[in-house]
């Protein structure tokens, strides 16, 4: 049976950018089987593509001390919805900042406590540019939690 990763984010600068591809890229590896791997831009993405998908990799910047404002708005729309009928799904997140990422690390963390997902990863926190080692944090992040759906 096939399982369902489901890439939320929101990629506004050539930073980001270069981690989502290094994120989809670790989840797409051809060693990780029967996982169908989804990416959609917060502003898009829906409470039913939310409902279906069976794990989470979110990336956003840390705009103003806080997640994007595209990903909190995906939250807001689905929240409710998602409420104890998500719990327990693995996810995964990586962040840019070029000041402080706290406040969104935090807002993160109270989302996705509420939801009772279960952190398959550590968070990949960048500020800057990203280094060749920060690139293989973001792979590796999306190759655990899509590795994490395949048992």
């Amino acid at each position: 049976m096939t399982k369902t990763l489901l890439i939320i984010h929101h990629t506004p600068s050539p930073h980001t950018q270069e981690m989502f591809e290094a994120v989809l890229a670790g989840a797409i590896d051809p060693e990780i089987e029967g996982v169908q791997v989804i990416r959609r831009p917060a502003l898009v993405v829906s409470p039913v593509e939310m409902l279906q998908a069976d794990g989470y990799l979110l990336g956003t910047p840390a705009n103003l001390g806080y997640i994007s404002g595209a990903l909190k708005h995906a939250f807001d729309c689905a929240y409710y919805q998602l409420l104890d009928t998500t719990r327990g799904r693995p996810f995964g997140v990586y962040l840019h900042g070029n000041e402080g990422t706290e406040g969104a690390e935090r807002g993160l963390d109270a989302i996705t406590t509420g939801l009772g997902w279960v952190q398959a990863a550590q968070t990949v926190v960048v500020s800057g540019k990203p280094s060749k080692d920060d690139v293989e944090a973001c792979w590796n992040l999306g190759a655990t939690v899509a590795a994490a759906l395949m048992e």
